[in-house]
């Protein structure tokens, strides 16, 4: 029972980093087949991540594990600030808010990458950093103890979303709609928002849109993946700053250079594979009824009526069966509800009856498992 320190490896997860290991061998920046092979592993290892928070491909960028993609922000912002106060004082000849040195918000319960790194940048000289206390009663920080911690001079402020030791959800959505509402307003550099997601992927739901966040830390070994991370980030480079701290042969678009580890991205892109799959039943606060199911399994090719009609023993319908000549059209209902459109297309309305038992279950399983992939390797 210490699966938050780390989680074994998923059975599959072995298999796909064996498989990447005796046939993808080659360096993903080579020509030939073992090369090609390791390339179209990584992206689509990529994607998969980018899809397990909602993000796309091209906003992931492999990192060691948590630790480098944590001081990889805070490198970054303390970089971004102080070359916006460079080019500040040489366009216009005032700071622009950026008299003294960079400020950084963070909470009193953040993991040791990110802990250390705030007092590591304080103890050197090169930012202040405000440590903001939880709430003694929830165990929370509160969102206004954070808008009053900021400052002309803050860029980055950083709370996890789920504690390691506590479980307790932090109020990260809120928080970042606060700040970038005050962001619009502020005359200074931007207020970078990041989260250090590690022990919520995998047991929470975690949507970059909802949270708000300009980055977001993904660590595989917190959810049956191997032990490497990944840095999610809105747009790097171009909506939001990323500066490397190593510097070589230009992988990872020249934000993490060095060789990808192909067998350990397979691991990971596998392991959020089981993410796949969107509730369209569950919603905060609401009670469903025991016997339903609503899901979409997230893919291009993975379209409701699609799946259903390739499957062997699934009987199913992808809405009320009075609105069966609707075509393939997604539900309104979902619409209605909030599901973006291109998850309600995917969507399939499991429900169970009295004579339903646990081996019809597992073999619906079985099947969809077994439809999935072959619909995905048609494509």
């Amino acid at each position: 029972m210490d699966y938050n320190a780390t989680t074994p490896l998923d059975s599959e997860v072995i298999q796909a980093i064996t498989e990447a290991l005796q046939e993808a061998w080659g360096n993903p920046s080579s020509t030939y087949v073992a090369g090609s092979k390791a390339k179209a592993i990584i992206n689509e290892s990529r994607e998969n991540v980018a899809r397990m928070v909602g993000g796309k491909a091209e906003d992931i960028i492999f990192t060691s594990g948590g630790t480098e993609a944590n001081n990889m922000v805070f490198h970054t912002a303390v970089e971004h600030f102080r070359r916006n106060c460079k080019a500040a004082e040489q366009g216009t000849g005032h700071g622009n808010g950026c008299s003294g040195l960079p400020h950084i918000i963070t909470s009193n319960v953040e993991h040791d990458s990110v802990k250390l790194a705030a007092e590591h940048l304080q103890r050197e000289g090169k930012a202040d950093v405000t440590f903001v206390p939880v709430s003694k009663v929830t165990a929370r920080v509160e969102v206004e103890d954070i808008v009053a911690a900021l400052r002309p001079n803050t860029c980055l402020i950083s709370i996890m979303l789920a504690n390691n030791e506590t479980g307790v959800i932090m109020p990260v959505q809120e928080i970042c709609n606060r700040v970038r509402s005050l962001n619009k307003q502020r005359q200074q550099v931007r207020v970078l928002l990041h989260t250090d997601a590690a022990q919520a992927l995998g047991k929470i739901r975690v949507d970059i849109h909802e949270l708000g966040v300009d980055y977001l830390t993904i660590v595989g070994h917190k959810f049956y993946a191997p032990r490497i991370g990944a840095l999610y980030v809105n747009s790097p480079g171009m909506k939001t700053p990323l500066y490397p701290m190593l510097f070589g042969g230009g992988q990872e678009r020249n934000f993490r250079p060095g060789t990808e580890n192909t067998p350990m991205i397979a691991g990971l892109g596998k392991a959020v594979f089981k993410d796949k799959l969107h509730f369209n039943s569950h919603y905060p606060g609401s009670d469903i009824l025991p016997n339903t199911c609503n899901v979409s399994i997230l893919g291009p090719t993975l379209q409701g009526w699609r799946v259903l009609s390739n499957c062997k023993r699934l009987l199913a319908s992808v809405g009320a069966a009075c609105h069966s000549d609707s075509g393939n059209r997604p539900s309104h209902i979902l619409l209605n509800c909030g599901v973006p459109s291109e998850v309600a297309a995917n969507a399939l309305r499991l429900s169970v009856g009295r004579g339903t038992t646990k081996a019809d279950v597992d073999a619906v399983v079985v099947d969809l498992r077994d439809t999935v992939k072959l619909l995905e390797e048609m494509n």
